[in-house]
Formats: C-alpha cells, structure tokens, sequence
C-alpha cells in the first residue's frame, strides 16, 4: 500500500461565486422581523412614518453590510467544503473571513480538518505496515466472513495450500473451532489432519475480530513426520538389518574359530561377509533416502525443470548394466516436452529406480520401453500433465501382490529381491516422491507379459 498524496487546495477567491445568493438569503432573514415591527408601529401609531423609514433604512444598511459580509464569508467555507469533498486526501488552506466569530468557526475547522488528514496519514501508514507484516508471515493466514468464505489470504496462503484450500476449510475441526470462537470472541486452536493428496499434520488457530475472523495454519508436519520417521527407522531397520549382522557374527566367530587356518574357508566367507556388508549400506542409505523424503513430502517442488534431459542422463548412466544383462531400452521421449513443477535429484532417483527394476525383474536379455508424453492420450489421467512410464517383458506380478507393491519392505519375491540386491524400498521412495510432486503412480502387470510403471505428473503445481 502506497502512502496517501495530499494536495494543496487552492485559496478561495475574495468574493466567491455564491457570495450573492447567500447575502440576499441572510438580509431577508435579518431584515424580515424588524420590517413587520416597524410597519405596526406605523399603523398603531407607536412610532412617526418619518422615523419609522428614517430606522428602517438604517438598519437595512446594517443587514445589508453585515449580510454581505457573512454571505461572502459562509460561500468562501462553503467553496473550501466543496474542495475537500472533491479531493478527500487535499490539505485545506484556512480562508480569509471578514466576521471574527466567522473567521474563528474558519480557524477552527481548518485545525480540525488538517488534524483529521494527518491521523488518516498516520492510520494509512499503520495500516500499510500491518498489512505488509501479515502479507510477509510465514504461516499461511487467512480471513473468513460470517459464511466461511474467504475474503483475504496472505502468500503463504495461497502457496501453500492453493487448489487444496477448499478441503481445508471444510475440516469439520476448523468448521468447529469457528463456531466456538465466534460464540465466545475469543481464539479456539485445534489440530487437523489433511489425508489428500498427501498427510499433513496441521494446526489451526482461530481469532475472531468483530464479524470476520483469522484463520492461522501452523504446519506440524515435518516434526511430527520427524517423530515417526524416528519410530519407523528403528523398528524397519532392527528387523532388516537383523538377517545381515546375525551373519557377519556368525562369519566372524568362524573365522576367529574352525575358520583360522584355512584360506580357502576365509576367502568364501569374507566374499559372503562383503555381501551382506554391502546389503546393509544399500539399506540404510535407502531408509534415510525415504526419511528425507517424507520430511519434506507436504512441500510440492517450486524449480521448473525439463524431462527429457534428466532421461536421456538416467539412460546414459544405465548403459553398463544394459551391457552386461543384454537388455536393450527402446527410449521415446519428445525433446519438446513442457516444463514441470519438479525436484530432479528426486525425479532421477524415481525413474533410476524404475529402469533399474525393469532391468532386474525383466526377461534377460529383453526390451524396456520408455515413454514419455502428454497426458491426454491416457484418459485415465487428468489431460493437463505429463506421463511417463516405464514397461518391462519380464515374468510380470500376480494381481493380488500390485496394490502392496509401495509398502516398505514388501517384496513378491524375497528370495530373488535379496539375489539382485533389492531392498524391498525402492517402490516406496518412488511412491512418497510422486506424492511430494502432486503426481500418480498406476502399476499395470499381466502374468507371463510383463509390467508397466506409469507416472503421471502435473505440468503446473496443484
């Protein structure tokens, strides 16, 4: 909000335009009474026609000066009324009065109008400051009429809610703590849990200010994620890391035992030990990778990015493996894809993971097929947004196992997922990063003819 422009108001003219009017109004109005006076005392015979003229002429000159005077003096704050009204934010200039009670009502007036322009100045200026200090709070806030509808929002608002503040205010929570706080005027705070299109964890404050009232949103999400990401990690990775760390115990007790003095026995068990050694770092790395994730999984993406770049790297960087398993990959991706709301470490670790799986699970020495596209020509999915999808001809996935295939941990095959260096969370991360990008994941699979992972993703953020 700008400061107010004050103008100046030009000084009213000697004699203003209605000065003539408004005299003649104020010597009939002084005259009138004492002309009625004098003519019946001329008919009753109180007082001589000659003296009776005589004093009614002069006290119509009097009323004719003084009328003058104050009708020049009543047009000239009058023409200064009539300037204010056109220019509200004008300064007044006090004007020149010829009758002294005129001319002190004028100074008056004057004062208290510049008094009333400079505590407007000083309103404007703090009001200017709050709404700047509101619109820059990092917590979303918004304000509500008596019907719930919003009336303003600030930016954090707007960015972090969006298409999404619809569902939030109808949380029958935020729906109640309204209606307590307008019933007793006074804040009312709960908490709320928003399910789609991903958990958040929320808390709202509610403060009535006469009719409408603020709404605060204070988002709990990233410490109370924090708090089971800890809980999580601990009961996830105890159990997973039980199998590998009972063996290398196992290994090592050997090798200090039956094991000392026999080289060939070591070299075995020191490639197992290796092994499960590694298992555990691609574990833990994957749990952290998921933990990182789900922290920030509430806050879409903001960078703007291309995919077929990010692809074609992804691709490039599989050609070793491809080699070496035979497997070739039919890429069609258009170079004149739109940009997306996107994170591109993230997006390469979803699409990796898909390759990489297609490449594991898929028929040795087949064909991987990836697609990218726009949206419409799916009408399974919304038209404005981007598909990608990854198709395998590998052995495919039973239909009972395809809604379970995101849990953590879950694996169709444990034996063979433990062989090809699986550990049963890669699906997970791909399914918590989709979320984060506002997208979708549809796992299509027939027994015998493979699996197809597609990816939808939104062109502008939801």
């Amino acid at each position: 909000m700008g400061e107010a422009r004050l103008t100046q108001v030009a000084q009213p003219a000697l004699w203003p335009a209605r000065t003539l009017p408004t005299a003649l109004a104020i010597i009939l109005a002084l005259a009138a009474l004492p002309t009625f006076i004098f003519v019946l005392l001329v008919l009753f015979g109180g007082l001589k026609p000659v003296f009776a003229v005589l004093a009614w002429g002069v006290f119509v000159l009097v009323a004719c000066l003084l009328g003058l005077l104050l009708g020049r003096d009543i047009a000239a704050m009058a023409s200064l009324l009539r300037a204010l009204r056109a220019n509200p934010e004008a300064t007044p200039r006090e004007p020149a009065l010829f009758v002294p009670g005129m001319a002190s009502i004028g100074g008056d007036a004057a004062y208290l109008i510049r008094a009333e322009r400079q505590n407007r100045a000083r309103l404007t200026e703090r009001t200017a400051a709050d709404h700047a200090l509101l619109e820059r709070l990092p917590d979303p806030l918004f304000r509500l009429d008596t019907e719930g509808v919003i009336t303003w929002r600030n930016a954090s608002a707007l960015n972090a809610f969006g298409a999404e503040t619809a569902a939030l205010l109808r949380h029958p929570e935020l729906r109640l703590a309204l209606a307590q706080a307008r019933k007793t005027m006074a804040p009312v705070r709960k908490s709320l849990a928003l399910s789609v299109p991903v958990p958040r964890e929320l808390d709202a404050t509610v403060i009535p200010v006469g009719d409408p009232a603020y709404v605060l949103i204070t988002d709990r999400t990233r410490e109370r994620s924090i708090e089971k990401m800890r809980a999580d990690f601990v009961a996830n990775s105890s159990h997973e890391l039980r199998t590998p760390l009972a063996s290398l115990i196992g290994f090592i007790e050997t090798l200090r035992g039956p094991a000392a003095d026999d080289p060939e026995a070591q070299a075995r068990f020191l490639g197992i030990m290796a092994e499960q050694a590694e298992r555990m770092q691609r574990l833990i790395a994957d749990l952290l990778s998921l933990s990182r994730i789900e922290i920030i999984e509430h806050q879409p993406p903001e960078d703007l990015l291309l995919l077929p770049p990010v692809l074609g790297r992804i691709v490039a960087g599989l050609e070793p493996i491809l080699a070496h398993s035979g497997t070739r990959i039919d890429v069609n991706v258009p170079a004149d894809l739109p940009k997306i709301p996107g994170d591109a470490d993230q997006l390469t670790q979803v699409f990796s993971n898909l390759l990489d799986n297609a490449i594991k699970y898929g028929k040795r020495g087949g064909r991987i097929r990836l697609y990218a596209g726009p949206a419409r020509l799916d009408t399974r999915f919304e038209p404005g947004g981007i598909l990608v999808s990854v198709a395998d001809d590998g052995p495919g996935i039973a239909r009972e196992h395809i809604p379970r295939l995101t849990e953590r941990f879950y694996r169709v095959d444990k034996g063979r997922s433990r062989a090809v260096g699986g550990t049963g969370l890669g699906l997970a991360i791909v399914k918590h990063v989709i979320n984060r990008h506002r997208g979708r994941l549809v796992i299509d699979s027939v027994e015998g003819r493979g699996t197809t992972f597609t990816v939808w993703l939104p062109v502008r953020g939801g």
